[in-house]
Parts: structure tokens; C-alpha cells; sequence
């Protein structure tokens, strides 16, 4: 059964008929093209598919889109303004945190989030807020020092 969804994502108001069975995830990708947000384990562990929703992150793979009606949602995609790549992106980049870059959209979200809520976190907060998102290639190391980085202005 489908049903209209309301939502809006990266600041772009959608009106949607979607099946009630779908999840946040497979509407970002599959029905807006929105492929930064990464599928991964689809049980919440991995955090690829992290996304901040209303102001906090979740695992768009947990939410179903109807839960999603009226929100406001925002994308890795969202991060990108004219061309230039946000400071947390940057950061990423020069110190190396993306690795593979399986992980990197649902770390860079969760960053995101982290800051928003906590512009000054400590290393211990950092890997607390991080613990959601799993990286393959072990570079926890090079994430930690890219949030560092970021939260101190680029300076590390």
C-alpha cells in the first residue's frame, strides 16, 4: 500500500506516494538518486547509512520514510556547496580518514551531528559519538584526528 509522504531533504520539499513497508534509506537512493547515503548491514550496526534527521542522526535504514513525514532531512550530498567540499570533508581528506570510502558518508554525517551538538568535543566524546559507525579498513586512528582537526579549526 502506498501512501503520500511529505519530507524534505537537503532543502528541497518532496510529495511522494511511497509504500509503507519502505525505509528512509531506499527513498533517499533508490527514488531521489541520493547514492552517498551507503547501504550497508540494513540493521543499524554499520552506520553507512547515517543521516541527520530534525537535527540528530539516525540510520535511515531503521526509519521507515512514513516516519519521516514532515521532517526535514540532510544528505552527505548536502554538504557540498559550489563545488567546494565542507571543512568536515576537508579534514577527511587531509588526514587520510577515508581509506576505502565505504564508511566515510555515514562518519562525515555523524561528524556533523556531533559538532552541531558539541562544537568542542574531547577525544573521548569523538570516539563515544563515533561508535556507531563501523569502518572496514580499521582507519579509527585518521578519523579521530580528522574530527580533531575540524573541531580545532583545521590546525592539527
Amino acid at each position: 500500500m502506498k501512501r503520500e509522504l511529505n519530507i524534505t531533504i537537503n532543502g528541497q520539499p518532496y510529495n511522494l506516494f511511497v509504500s509503507t513497508h519502505r525505509t528512509l534509506l531506499e527513498v533517499i537512493r533508490d527514488d531521489l538518486d541520493l547514492t552517498g547515503t551507503k547501504v550497508g548491514c540494513e540493521m543499524g550496526e554499520c552506520g553507512a547509512c547515517t543521516v541527520i534527521m530534525d537535527g540528530r542522526t539516525v540510520n535511515s535504514c531503521l526509519v521507515l520514510a512514513h516516519e519521516a513525514e514532515g521532517c526535514e532531512v540532510q544528505t552527505i550530498e548536502d554538504l557540498t556547496e559550489d563545488g567546494k567540499l565542507h571543512p568536515i570533508q576537508e579534514s577527511f581528506v587531509e588526514h587520510g580518514a577515508i581509506q576505502c570510502g565505504f564508511c566515510t558518508s555515514g562518519m562525515i554525517m555523524s561528524t556533523k551531528g556531533l559538532l552541531e551538538k558539541n562544537p568542542n568535543p574531547g577525544e573521548d566524546e569523538i570516539r563515544s559519538e563515533m561508535r556507531g559507525n563501523l569502518c572496514r579498513c580499521t582507519g579509527y586512528v585518521k578519523i579521530v584526528e580528522a574530527i580533531e582537526a575540524v573541531r580545532d579549526g583545521g590546525d592539527k
